[in-house]
């Protein structure tokens, strides 16, 4: 049964969540403050974490940039009151879902879902540790170097990358992209495989050569550029 951590510093909030969620078999805790998650989520007993970014003391985007900066990589979705574009911005590039307030509670519960299904994407035994070129992608300890650097990656940036790199030097078409990472409990603009793409080029192709490539037309592939 999957466990959910519920920040949110009204009760009301809180309360309506975690009774949905209940109705739903997920099994869930409660927290009002910055500082009562991140021990709750020190212990790494959550599956997923829903978190308001305006708690009283600790801002929702500095939790998960702490959690982050202490190796814990419980999936995030932010349910929150700032709808500005910037905001949903920088709560994407944290964390793998936002969804702001007046919320369905239908679709936070399929959103939810969304992301548990991304953060539990399976490879084969065998293939714990992937590479391609100077990338190096640890599935079992959900870490990944470039040139020999270690990068942060959210759940969701992490899924996106290790399929491309499954189906490295191959043209991925967005649909195949949303259909594998997303799955089919997807719910929101197709265009987020285009923001992830920008997320996860920020992170890898900050070094040289670049190996996220737009095939115009046709998708993305992972692979060295022709010489």
């Amino acid at each position: 049964m999957p466990r959910i951590l519920i920040v949110d510093d009204e009760p009301y909030i809180t309360d309506v969540v975690a009774a949905a969620l209940r109705f739903e078999g997920f099994s869930s805790e409660q927290a009002s403050t910055g500082a009562e998650a991140l021990e709750k989520a020190r212990t790494g007993e959550y599956d997923l974490m829903v978190l308001d970014v305006m708690l009283p003391d600790i801002e929702g985007f500095e939790v998960c940039r702490r959690l982050h900066e202490e190796n814990i990589y419980t999936p995030v979705l932010f349910l929150t009151a700032r709808d500005a574009t910037a905001d949903k911005v920088a709560g994407l590039a944290r964390g793998d879902d936002y969804v702001t307030k007046p919320f369905s509670i239908d679709e936070l519960v399929a959103r939810i879902r969304a992301v548990l299904r991304r953060s539990s994407l399976d490879l084969p035994a065998d293939e714990e540790r992937l590479r391609f070129a100077d990338l190096v992608v640890d599935e079992r300890t959900h870490e990944v170097w470039r040139a020999d650097t270690p990068i942060d990656l959210t759940a969701t940036e992490f899924n996106l990358l290790t399929y491309l790199l499954t189906n490295a030097r191959q043209v991925m078409s967005k649909t195949q992209i949303l259909d594998a990472v997303w799955q089919d409990s997807f719910v929101g603009d197709s265009n987020i495989v285009e923001i992830y793409i920008s997320y996860l080029r920020k992170k890898i192709d900050c070094f040289d050569p670049p190996l996220i490539h737009t095939v115009r037309r046709v998708g993305y592939s992972l692979r060295e550029p022709r010489r």
